[in-house]
Formats: C-alpha cells, structure tokens, sequence
C-alpha cells in the first residue's frame, strides 16, 4: 500500500480550491471531464500508473470517452496526462507532450498548483473545442483531487 500523508499535504487548502476551480471553469464550456490525482508514487513508470488511477477513478465510462487525467507522483517527481480514447483521437499530434511541457516549466520553479492548473486550462480548451457543452450535459466526474490509491 502506498504511504500517502505526503500526497495529501502536497497541496494547501487554497491550492485545491484553486484547482478544484479550474476544473470547474475548464468543464464550463464542455462535455468533457477533467481529473487530478496525486500521490507519493511507486518508482515505476507514471503513464503505466495513470492508466491504473484513470480505470480506478471510473474515468473510462464517460459517455464520450473524453475524460482527461493529470497524475502526479509526488516523491518521484514524475508526472502524466492521460487521455481518454475520445479525446485522444482528437487532440493534435504533440499536444499532451507540450502540455506537459508547459506544466514542467512551472513545476521547475517551484509553482506546482499554477503548473497544474496551466494543464487544466489548456486540455480545457481542446475538449471545449472538441466536446462543446451539450443542453443535457451533466458532468459525470467529480472535481475533487483525488489522493493516494
């Protein structure tokens, strides 16, 4: 079992919120679903990892299959964004590596909310431009962030 009281202070109160409030803006204009989770991590591969957390949190039942999940492994410092196969097939070539680019800019300098938020923001917007919010959306996944598993 994974020890996860470092994953859980990762974040201050304030740092949640404001991510938790990302997700929520991002979400506003799609039908598209948007997860954080984080945890120490094990040593191996986060993209194996991620895979494992996105079945875990449900995020493969999505109605259009476009649920996005931003995995952090804290102790190893190693992240992943994982898509799902909607998404996936939408998204240009090189967009996750460059939003994940993007994100390592911010993470270097200490500013790992901000960096996960830029994340946030940005697959935000290509699910908006892809998955538009429909009348009947509902969102199917929660905002919170998820720790440890």
């Amino acid at each position: 079992m994974i020890e996860i009281h470092k994953a859980r202070r990762f974040f201050s109160p304030q740092e949640k919120e404001r991510i938790m409030a990302a997700i929520g803006q991002a979400e506003k204009a799609t039908s598209g679903e948007i997860r954080v989770h984080v945890e120490n991590g094990g040593g191996g591969d986060p993209m194996d990892r991620a895979k494992h957390v996105f079945t875990q949190l449900g995020m493969a039942g999505t109605a259009l299959r476009n649920g996005v999940l931003i995995y952090l492994a804290v102790s190893d410092r190693k992240f992943a964004i994982i898509g799902d196969a909607g998404i996936d097939a939408v998204v240009p070539e090189h967009f996750w590596e460059e939003t994940k680019e993007a994100m390592r800019r911010q993470f270097r300098e200490g500013h790992f909310a901000e960096g996960v938020c830029q994340g946030i923001l940005s697959v935000g917007e290509h699910l908006r431009k892809n998955f538009p919010c429909r009348a009947d959306d509902v969102n199917e996944l929660t905002n919170e962030i998820s720790e440890g598993y």
